[in-house]
């Protein structure tokens, strides 16, 4: 593909590559009015590229024939779910938002339930743990509640009130969000994923989402809602047991999607106008990577007959959405995203290493060899306040003035027997650098990122994970596609949250209301930057 210029995106976004008197004359005329935003969870810009090589018509390849092709992006560090969103709407990374993970340790917040008492620190959940009630498909509740129980959050002092924290309120130094800049400028937002949590990216002042669909992906509720499907799905099943189940869940986030297409609401009952950005998370391509009988087949990234099942699935679900946006005649005003919040590793499941004493069928001899890090610092006396981990180690030590002894330990172990299977640990000045001081309460005092292919995790369940920092991980798809758009490349190393200034300058608004991007400097994606 030949590598991209500005020209024709500069004339679709009013002429963004302009000055700043000349966009003003043509900011009546701006051609963009909507931007639909895409999460294929798990999706390597290597799968998109197999795809299209065995799939020439599909609906991958036509968006490359009308997008911009970043060949080289690449998601938040750590690459979970949390601040990989966090990326396409801040603009920033845990250094600045304060998001790590959606399952973190801070110190300066109080237990649920403990009215504010007692010593300040406590873990952190902001997935389904929140919900009232994980039978319900919603996540319970109150109805035309959020579905979130107070009940269940950590808590904070505010003068001499102690109140409960909510996802959106998780965010640090006041990051706004696309959405809130969006919805501040009178034009409607929305959006869909896999926990109530997600009510995080209507940003701190908790107004930048007009509509949430967040229909619990952990919820016991596959039975009830869909007894039909085959394997007949158990009371106890989730909608991560099988990718069957996973893209019949994703597709009910699609029909959202097809309604506010219409501008409807996601239920397709009530007129409320087409969102100016919209859109939803696909969670069927990370289950069919992650699942024992699937996952990849080759060190290649050839895809198992589920996972292939699950990119047959995205690709016809993203054509019905071009097809309606094409029905209402939008189009040609729409920028359309496709990108990952994560990857997941490892692609070739020869190179999985687990925690011993795992049962994974799919592991090589010898390969349940994996240590915790937490089990080392253990025995040598250094006591662990949290540990959150997957391909990553997230430490949170119960006495930070043991973080030497600790990272000793650690380096030990990686010279000598490195049970723990440590490729690099993340301590001290390093750390503050890249991820913020831990002193000041919520970023771990060590990341630990272990040789790649290793899952600090024994589950017979899944053969990869994500939340680590190797290529498996991190590198993604991502594509922004337009009628108006000749199709090309950009091969230069680019960041998620350098799409999150892109979609402001695509609508004509100031990107520089987004605080973590304008702390991080972060621009533009090449071809929309000013």
């Amino acid at each position: 593909m030949k590598r991209i210029g500005k020209l024709a995106i500069a004339v679709l976004l009013g002429s963004s590559a302009l000055s700043s008197g000349a966009r003003a004359d043509d900011d009546d005329h701006r051609a963009i009015e909507h931007v639909l935003l895409i999460s294929v969870d798990g999706m390597h810009e290597i799968d998109l590229q197999n795809y299209i090589k065995g799939h020439p018509t599909s609906t991958f390849a036509r968006l490359l024939k009308h997008g911009v092709h970043y060949t080289n992006a690449h998601t938040s560090h750590p690459s979970d779910s949390f601040p990989g969103l966090l990326a396409f709407m801040t603009g920033a990374s845990p250094k600045t938002h304060g998001v790590f993970y959606d399952d973190t340790y801070d110190r300066t917040l109080y237990p649920p339930g403990s009215n504010c008492q007692g010593k300040p620190g406590t873990e952190a959940t902001y997935f389904e743990a929140l919900d009232y009630d994980l039978t319900k498909l919603d996540g319970g509740g109150p109805a035309n509640s959020d579905h979130i129980n107070p009940a269940n959050l950590p808590l904070r002092k505010v003068g001499t009130a102690c109140e409960p924290v909510y996802p959106h309120a998780y965010l640090k130094n006041d990051t706004t969000t696309i959405m809130e800049v969006i919805h501040e400028a009178g034009k409607r937002t929305a959006w869909s994923d896999k926990h109530p949590a997600y009510e995080i990216i209507s940003g701190p002042s908790g107004k930048g989402l007009d509509e949430l669909y967040a229909p619990e992906i952990n919820s016991t509720s596959v039975l009830a809602t869909a007894p039909q499907l085959i394997p007949t799905p158990q009371p106890s099943d989730d909608w991560t047991v099988n990718p069957v189940y996973t893209r019949y869940y994703d597709n009910l986030k699609v029909t959202a999607v097809l309604n506010w297409i219409k501008g409807l609401d996601h239920t397709g009952t009530t007129r409320v106008g087409v969102p100016a950005i919209f859109g939803m998370n696909f969670q069927a391509v990370s289950v069919g990577q992650k699942v024992t009988a699937d996952g990849y087949t080759d060190a290649k990234g050839t895809p198992s007959a589920q996972l292939e099942l699950s990119l047959d699935f995205v690709d016809s679900s993203l054509d019905q959405m071009i097809d309606q946006l094409d029905n209402q005649h939008l189009i040609k005003k729409t920028l359309i995203v496709v990108g990952a919040k994560h990857g997941q590793s490892p692609i070739d499941v020869n190179q999985l290493h687990m925690l011993k004493g795992s049962s994974n069928p799919r592991l090589l001899p010898g390969h349940a060899d994996v240590v915790d890090p937490v089990d080392l610092l253990t025995a040598g006396g250094v006591k662990v306040a949290q540990e959150t981990a997957d391909d990553v180690s997230l430490i949170w030590l119960a006495d930070q003035t043991q973080a030497r002894k600790a990272v000793g330990i650690l380096e030990n172990d990686k010279v000598l027997l490195n049970q723990a299977r440590i490729e690099k640990i993340y301590a001290g000045d390093e750390l503050r650098d890249k991820f913020g001081d831990p002193a000041q309460g919520r970023t771990p005092d060590i990341i630990v990122q272990p040789l790649h292919g290793t899952i600090y995790s024994g589950s017979s369940a899944k053969v990869s994970e994500h939340g680590g920092f190797t290529d498996d991980d991190t590198h993604v798809l991502l594509i922004m596609a337009n009628p108006a758009f000749e199709g090309g490349a950009v091969d230069q190393k680019v960041e998620n949250k350098q799409v999150a200034p892109t979609i402001l300058h695509a609508l004509g608004l100031d990107a520089d209301k987004l605080k973590g991007a304008r702390a991080e400097h972060t621009t533009a994606l090449p071809g929309f930057d000013r």
